[in-house]
């Protein structure tokens, strides 16, 4: 039987597609043939903790219905508009699910380890990264972070432990690096008070200061820092685990991860060149509590971060090699959901003005004043509705809602007026978990139904959004981290080395051979 000819605009669409990955690919081969013979003099390595391609695609479909657009995938992310584009595998030496332990020592030394670990292989030997490798090159190098400096992934980058709770341990290692910057969020122990350690136990911030470096948590003192000097800065605005605010949460007193981005980029441009690692760590943490608008916050803070060095590359454009990738998976983010069927509504997420964290931090304040016996769920109601834009319908609404259209399988049905109210089983739903908020943490137990429902969160914060997030058409799966491969970009010289689909062990191993260096043998 002979084949049928495609429609013309069949043809035509497949025609357009083959010519961008044509495309692409020159632009990469051409910027590779360009330099094949130095290596790259600048290093960008941006890892979003917790981002795969459901957050990434999460972002852009925000940004656009935001702005009011009524395509989706309109709007790009910089990073998704790199010329090379792959997958990456997660898995770690124990488990299919890895952590960000396990996961930032294969994308900083190239070698498979059991979760927990920090820049050991699974026999707990110490593994050199690649930011080392670049020190040793006479290369700067630089270490920013959204969460703590002394947490897995960034920690990855110039300590050694066997476990990624030692905190302390890890944060004396900042002095022994000899890195040239570290950016972002505090340390959790500096003093050792949580430290298994003997002894007595110096001030890892006054152990960074005898090493040479400059600490400091003083804006205007990172922002007039210049190059020549080691720079430790921390942000003078952090949360309870010494990272960044939610940047949902707009906290302007302190700086953004792009800020950090942008100083690192002038106190370690030089002649020999640099290495810099950039984490965007808060899009995982607002993941792990099913909190669709503060991780697309923080991804699109992340991109901007990404941004700074796009904008530094076009400057060298033979030079500078950028990389973007995930070091896993966090919640089992979906981008659809049962109850709109085809449709998405990602413009409800714009109604959402605080994360879950900042939104629990005020019903700590309501709790202050009422127990179990006297709250009433009708106090909370304004709260509801400031930080999340949901509205509690009266009688009249409830009517009116009988007759609202319902989502069909072709997203054709119109915009529901009363979308943003909370429908008879939802309500039933806030009010349940408003009952378990008010019993307190000593009343929630083990239970696992109680884990499936609220992840160990405030009750009344995760219901909340995941009612929001399903309004919107989002699903989410775990509060825990999922196997998902993640999404792996890059431009510059090589760049066509990072598309296809490996391992995160092989992504370090393809970006130590563009420093001219070689991983370990993984175990």
């Amino acid at each position: 039987m002979r084949r049928s000819a495609l429609p013309p605009f069949a043809a035509a669409t497949i025609n357009r597609v083959a010519w961008l990955v044509l495309a692409a690919l020159f632009v990469c081969a051409a910027v590779s043939h360009a330099d094949s013979g130095p290596q790259p003099k600048y290093v960008f390595f941006f890892i979003g903790d917790g981002m795969a391609m459901p957050q990434r695609g999460a972002a852009e479909y925000y940004a656009a219905a935001k702005d009011g657009k009524k395509e989706p995938g309109i709007v790009k992310l910089t990073m998704n508009k790199m010329p090379a584009q792959g997958l990456t595998s997660t898995y770690s030496l124990n488990s299919i699910i890895t952590d960000s332990g396990a996961a930032g020592t294969a994308l900083a030394a190239g070698v498979k380890t059991y979760n927990g670990a920090i820049s050991v292989d699974g026999a707990k030997k110490p593994v050199p990264t690649m930011a080392e490798k670049a020190r040793d090159k006479g290369m700067k190098v630089g270490v920013v972070s959204s969460v703590s400096l002394d947490h897995a992934t960034p920690a990855c980058f110039y300590s050694h432990q066997a476990s990624r709770n030692n905190y302390y341990e890890i944060a004396l290692d900042v002095a022994k690096s000899g890195f040239d910057y570290f950016g972002g969020g505090g340390f959790k122990d500096p003093e050792g008070k949580k430290s298994k350690q003997e002894g007595e136990k110096q001030n890892a911030l006054e152990v960074m200061k005898a090493a040479g470096y400059t600490v400091t948590s003083d804006a205007q003192a990172v922002k007039d820092a210049k190059p020549g000097a080691r720079l430790v800065a921390i942000n003078p605005v952090l949360d309870a685990d010494k990272a960044l605010p939610y940047a949902l949460d707009g906290e302007k007193a302190g700086l953004s991860l792009a800020d950090y981005t942008a100083k690192g980029i002038e106190l370690l441009d030089n002649p020999k060149g640099f290495f810099f690692m950039v984490e965007g760590g808060k899009i995982d943490w607002a993941c792990h509590a099913n909190d669709a608008a503060a991780s697309i916050a923080d991804t699109l803070a992340f991109d901007a971060a990404v941004a700074q060095a796009v904008t530094f590359a076009e400057a060298h454009p033979d030079d500078t090699l950028i990389v973007v990738t995930g070091d896993h998976e966090t919640g089992g983010l979906t981008l659809g959901f049962a109850g709109t069927r085809y449709g998405n509504y990602y413009d409800y997420l714009k109604n959402q003005k605080a994360s879950f964290l900042k939104f629990t931090a005020a019903l700590k304040e309501y709790k202050k004043t009422h127990d179990a016996q006297n709250a009433r769920f009708e106090d909370v109601a304004p709260l509801i509705t400031e930080h999340f834009g949901l509205l509690v319908p009266t009688e009249a609404d409830l009517q009116a809602m009988k007759s609202a259209p319902k989502p069909n399988e072709d997203n054709t049905s119109p915009a529901d007026p009363h979308g943003m109210y909370l429908k008879p089983f939802e309500l039933v739903a806030v009010k349940e978990a408003f009952a378990r908020t008010m019993q307190g943490e000593k009343e929630k137990g083990d239970d696992e139904m109680d884990y499936r429902a609220y992840g160990g969160y405030e009750p009344l914060a995760v219901a909340l959004t995941h009612i929001l997030d399903n309004k919107a058409g989002i699903g989410w799966t775990s509060y825990s981290h999922t196997g998902v491969p993640v999404v792996t970009s890059a431009m510059g010289p090589g760049c066509q080395a990072f598309a296809g689909y490996y391992d995160n062990t092989e992504l370090a191993k393809k970006i130590m051979a563009a420093l001219g260096e070689k991983a370990v043998a993984s175990n």
